[in-house]
């Protein structure tokens, strides 16, 4: 049997893109999701700004819905890993762990990326209690506080700005002289009045209590040291996009790549290669908000549909 599209992870984008093409039509549609549908924003402990959810919620509390909405219009959940995605005589090849191979007529990529860990001790300890890699997710939570991100390219001083309007102080921690990002974006950190900038600076160790995060400490140049007393760290030492699935045995990839590893797709989620869409954090640009996942995985479903559609009776 070949499916008429293959979902690959199981995310807000993943999910959707199985709910827009069961529910338009599509016929055996399979997501592969080795885990727990639902994707990174399950480990959030509290979400405000998904449209139309009010009061407390958490990341789990929010997706756990998600996949039974799915199943309920035919999606299959196959809990198995994909390595590899192939085409071969217009026909896609989803090789799963153990080397078994699926054929489908359209594949909807959602794999996603991870924020790259800096690696200072109490990271992971703190991650979701002070430590996040999200200014616009967590950046609330801190409003009139003092805050500190790491980190010394666009995104961090992007997200450093963002945290400008919210709290009280942000320190922005760089380990080299002078930033990388361009030069519009450091003009605006300059001239921001509740911005410190401390050059040549690493992080040792997060630390703090049951609560949370309470204080960073950071090494600076000629072995000095200092403490700052905060109660949350952003950190933005770049992401690692999970692009795998696409690389190919010859070492090139299935479609087209930006530098930065994220696929190249247009407006609608097309990639180079017909009838293949990535969707998500795994996409150039992303927002990496799961209201724009979710909208991501709506977009590419209703391309796999007309794509399939013209492919099975054109």
């Amino acid at each position: 049997m070949i499916l008429d599209c293959a979902i690959i992870g199981g995310g807000p984008a993943g999910l959707t893109a199985g709910l827009y093409t069961t529910r338009g039509g599509l016929q055996n549609v399979t997501m592969f999701e080795k885990g727990m549908p639902g994707g990174q924003i399950t480990l959030s402990s509290e979400i405000e700004n998904y449209p139309g959810v009010t009061g407390d919620i958490t990341g789990m509390d929010l997706m756990d819905p998600w996949p039974e909405q799915c199943k309920k219009f035919g999606l299959v959940h196959d809990m198995s890993e994909v390595v590899n995605v192939s085409k071969v005589d217009n026909i896609f090849h989803v090789t799963k762990e153990g080397s078994e191979v699926v054929e489908a007529h359209s594949v909807i990529v959602a794999t996603g990326s991870v924020p790259r860990r800096a690696g200072f001790k109490g990271e992971d300890e703190f991650f979701g209690r002070g430590v996040s890699t999200c200014a616009t997710c967590d950046g609330f939570f801190y409003k009139g506080k003092e805050v500190a991100v790491l980190g010394g390219g666009d995104t961090a001083l992007e997200e450093a700005l963002h945290l400008t309007k919210l709290c009280s102080r942000v320190y922005i921690i760089h380990r080299n002289g002078s930033f990388r990002a361009s030069p519009n974006t450091i003009a605006r950190v300059e001239k921001a009045e509740n911005v410190e900038i401390i050059y040549n600076a690493t992080v040792d160790e997060v630390y703090g209590d049951n609560m949370g995060v309470t204080g960073v400490k950071i090494n600076l140049e000629n072995d000095e040291k200092r403490d700052l007393s905060v109660p949350g760290i952003f950190v933005f030492v770049g992401r690692n996009v999970n692009n795998g699935v696409l690389k190919q045995e010859n070492g090139t990839f299935l479609c087209e790549l930006a530098d930065g590893g994220q696929v190249q797709v247009d407006i609608n989620m097309n990639t180079s290669c017909d009838g293949l869409y990535a969707v998500g954090d795994l996409r150039i640009d992303a927002a990496k908000q799961v209201v724009c996942a979710a909208a991501d995985g709506a977009v590419a479903a209703l391309q796999a549909m007309k794509y399939v559609d013209e492919k099975l009776h054109s």
